[in-house]
């Protein structure tokens, strides 16, 4: 037995109800919730607001307010797909009084031109319109803020509709206020941007300096990256419109800083990490971006909007390319890739931050909006350190060839030059008093009797000895003269501007004061030693330092065979 059921006919009525009604709850879901501004105080920095991009970018106002609009947050990014977008803000008062209130759009400095239409009751009562290229002068722009001043009577609702035309990012802000707290926001705003573009340009002027002091290369390549990076960061974050109240196309064309701040950080890695010497295959790597970099920017040049679209892109492509660079040179051993690699680990986090958040991939928030500044600036502290490490390296090793080459001009007992150095320098003091006419003299200098003093109380006594020789040698010249061991017991002194009397004096000085000084070479154990001397005067015109030295020589030798403790001159 089978029961038949005929069909009701309430059926379609109830279908036709239920699609109705499924209708009515996917409107409701899209649609903008109002904000109740009837309280006393007002203060919308976060609530929510329709939107509607406009593709053909020709709508008028009647046209888009019929378009459904999706809902976003009162401050959001909407990637580069959205030139000329539309918001759409309701406000409902409930309270019993009117509200006199100011609609803020801290991001104006950053777009084209900018529409806002009034409405109550689907009747326009207020519109106002800003064209960024001569808003200098707009009594609605203040420091890069557009302010406008509405109501909303009591017990209604008005909806604003905004109209923001941009060059490539869509970057929207709005923020409500009643008047009160409409001067608060517009006081002190932008300190941490300028904080930032201060310490960049402080590492600017600091670079700067380096460079005129070491003509480094790299000196040159940090500051322009740095610069580019101030130029960048008070661009993109209001500071030039807030300094300067400069807006529009002529100052959108600094934009191009997003491709002078990368290129010239490869040139910097290029240059401190020496690629080309010693990493062929990452110098390769870094000059094919450098390529694609220097093409966008020549591309910015003819049409800067048409540029930044793929610069967040090759933003994150450089990002990618730079850290694998620096990644393979630290795991070859280069000292200089850690920190590198540090300080741009930061840069490519920030910087991956705001890469999502200019393409319209992750909510807006500080961090994200500002995270390029932050990660220029945090990196920027991190290459200061590199720099300043790499010159310690440097100073080191010059410091190591400085003493390097003392140590090869040096006698390593007593200290004093030894015989190459004094040959060769004095040469050059000769040449020197040759040319300025004045006269040149030198003194050689033998320890009497010194292989008895080895002999008597040992090699260790005599070093002593040779020790005290050299003390007293430098004693009893002058700053200016040149003093030598020349090997065994045997020293020479170069006289400059000193003529055959005073070369004589300073011997005799020399003699007596080693006469009567005792040298300590052991407890209680003192001994006394003398010298003999040979003194020339060096005919500068004509004479070269080895034949008056073998004149010296030839005087020493008269001093010895005539008693020792002696100065004997050359005729």
């Amino acid at each position: 037995m089978y029961l038949l059921i005929a069909p009701s006919s309430a059926t379609p009525c109830r279908l036709i109800m239920c699609i109705f009604l499924l209708w009515f709850v996917s409107v409701a879901a899209h649609a903008v919730p109002a904000q109740d501004v009837g309280g006393n105080d007002v203060r919308l920095a976060d609530f929510p607001v329709g939107y509607f991009i406009d593709g053909s970018e020709s709508l008028n106002y009647r046209a888009a307010r019929n378009k459904t609009f999706e809902t976003t947050n009162s401050t959001a990014t909407l990637g580069t797909g959205a030139s000329v977008t539309w918001h759409r803000i309701t406000l409902d008062n409930s309270g019993p009084e009117a509200k006199a209130l100011f609609l803020h759009l801290p991001a104006a400095f950053q777009v084209r031109a900018l529409e806002i239409y009034e409405e109550r009751s689907q009747s326009l009562v207020g519109q106002a319109r800003v064209d960024l290229n001569s808003a200098s002068n707009n009594p609605l722009m203040y420091r890069g803020t557009i302010v406008y001043p509405f109501s909303v009577p009591a017990g209604e609702t008005t909806v604003l509709f905004v109209r923001s035309h941009l060059y490539s990012h869509q970057w929207f802000a709005a923020e409500i206020y009643d008047d009160q707290h409409s001067r608060k926001a517009l006081v002190g705003g932008h300190l941490d941007i300028a904080l930032l573009v201060g310490m960049m340009m402080a590492l600017v002027f600091y670079n700067g300096l380096l460079y005129f002091a070491t003509s480094k290369k790299e000196n040159l390549l940090y500051s322009l990256y740095l610069i580019s990076g101030v130029i960048w960061i008070a661009l993109s974050y209001g500071l030039i419109a807030e300094a300067f109240n400069l807006y529009g196309d002529a100052v959108f064309i600094l934009n191009l800083s997003v491709f002078t701040m990368p290129i010239f950080l490869v040139l910097f890695m290029m240059s401190i990490f020496e690629t080309r010497e010693f990493y062929v295959t990452e110098h390769r790597i870094l000059s094919v971006l450098l390529v694609l970099l220097v093409g966008g920017f020549c591309y910015g040049l003819f049409d800067i909007e048409a540029a930044l679209i793929p610069a967040s892109s090759l933003a994150a492509l450089m990002m990618l390319v730079t850290f694998s660079v620096s990644l393979s040179m630290w795991r070859k051993g280069n000292p200089l890739a850690k920190f590198f690699l540090v300080g741009h680990s930061f840069f490519v986090v920030f910087n991956g931050f705001a890469v999502l958040f200019y393409k319209g991939a992750i909510e807006p928030n500080y961090l994200n909006s500002h995270g390029v500044g932050i990660g220029i600036v945090l990196e920027a502290i991190t290459l200061a350190f590199i720099i300043s490490y790499r010159i310690k390296v440097l100073e080191d090793i010059r410091a190591q060839q400085g003493e390097l080459k003392r140590q090869a001009a040096t006698d390593p007992l007593t200290q004093l030059y030894n015989r190459r150095y004094f040959m060769a320098e004095g040469e050059c003091l000769i040449e020197k008093a040759r040319a300025l006419g004045e006269p040149v003299s030198v003194i050689t200098l033998d320890i009497d009797y010194f292989k008895k003093v080895n002999d008597t109380y040992g090699h260790h006594a005599g070093d002593l000895v040779l020790k005290d020789v050299a003390v007293k040698l430098q004693k009893f010249s002058r700053d200016r003269d040149l003093v030598a061991r020349f090997g065994g017991e045997e020293f020479m002194l170069l006289l400059p501007c000193a003529d055959y009397a005073e070369a004589k004096g300073c011997a005799e000085r020399i003699r007596q004061g080693i006469e009567k000084h005792s040298v300590q070479v052991g407890d209680d154990v003192s001994i006394r030693v003398t010298v003999s001397l040979g003194v020339a005067q060096i005919h500068s015109a004509t004479e070269s330092l080895e034949a008056a030295a073998n004149r010296a020589d030839k005087a020493l030798y008269e001093a010895k065979t005539g008693g020792r403790n002696r100065v004997c001159c050359a005729a």
